[in-house]
């Protein structure tokens, strides 16, 4: 278990699930995670709940802008959401929105990669982030599904000052100087976030994973509650996790992890 109280400039520090009926996903994700909510935030058109695990925030559920899909979108921490934008665009990317004043969390810019890909960059001002991970039922990483690793690399070392590592069919994304994870990982600990090939027919994309107790308990969970269940639980031995695919009842993707002794 990881207990946060800030992040470094760069670090992914937060992951919000937006959702057509932002209300009715806590009695999807409340008892497949055991959160408890705080909230509303937000308005009462566009409500904004805040997870808790064991009194301590891990996520948000947040409701849809119009035209978007269902997704769990990443945050990464930066000092300056204007500063990072003008980044992103010299990079190849694209602001999409923002930077928009979201008080008291802090200033929120929305961007999209050379490839298509939907991250965020949030200058926190009252919240840093989620203040438990790599723990059951909390956030334990983001990975990018992208077809062209050489496309969106360059993007992501110019705007978040990542540095890649290739790890198999995969890359890892380093960020020098920062500590994470937990001390048994099979992966160094300055590791913030993991780019893997894109599946076919499916648009590049930023994914979550959240550990639990049991991916098969969560998988069948996630199906009783009126979600699905994409990939089946199997063992990575590779990276010393069980892991499983599931959505929403809206259909918004992320994976769970059982970390394997």
């Amino acid at each position: 278990m990881s207990q946060r109280s800030t992040y470094p400039p760069g670090a992914p520090c937060w992951v919000t699930v937006l959702q057509a009926d932002a209300s009715a996903a806590r009695d999807f994700y409340g008892p497949l995670f055991g959160w408890e909510f705080l909230g509303p935030g937000g308005s009462d058109a566009m409500p904004y709940f805040v997870a808790t695990l064991d009194g301590a925030e891990v996520a948000g559920i947040g409701s849809l802008p119009e035209g978007v899909q269902p997704a769990w979108m990443t945050e990464v921490r930066v000092e300056d959401a204007d500063a990072v934008g003008r980044r992103a665009a010299a990079a190849g990317g694209t602001v999409l929105a923002g930077p928009m004043e979201l008080p008291p969390v802090g200033r929120l810019t929305v961007l999209a990669d050379p490839v298509g890909a939907v991250v965020c960059a949030i200058e926190p001002d009252a919240r840093e982030g989620a203040q438990r991970v790599n723990e059951p039922g909390a956030w334990g990483m983001s990975a990018l599904q992208a077809p062209d690793a050489a496309a969106v690399t360059p993007f992501y070392a110019e705007v978040f000052g990542w540095q890649p590592e290739p790890f198999g069919p995969a890359t890892m994304w380093r960020l020098p100087g920062y500590v994470g994870g937990e001390p048994q990982q099979p992966v160094p600990r300055d590791v913030v976030a993991a780019m893997v090939p894109a599946t076919a027919g499916k648009p590049p994309a930023w994914g979550v994973d959240f550990w639990v107790h049991d991916a098969d308990t969560a998988a069948a969970t996630a199906a009783q509650l009126g979600g699905q269940v994409l990939v089946e639980p199997h063992d990575d031995p590779v990276i010393g996790f069980r892991n499983a695919v599931l959505a929403d009842p809206e259909g918004a993707p992320f994976s769970v992890s059982q970390l394997l002794s």
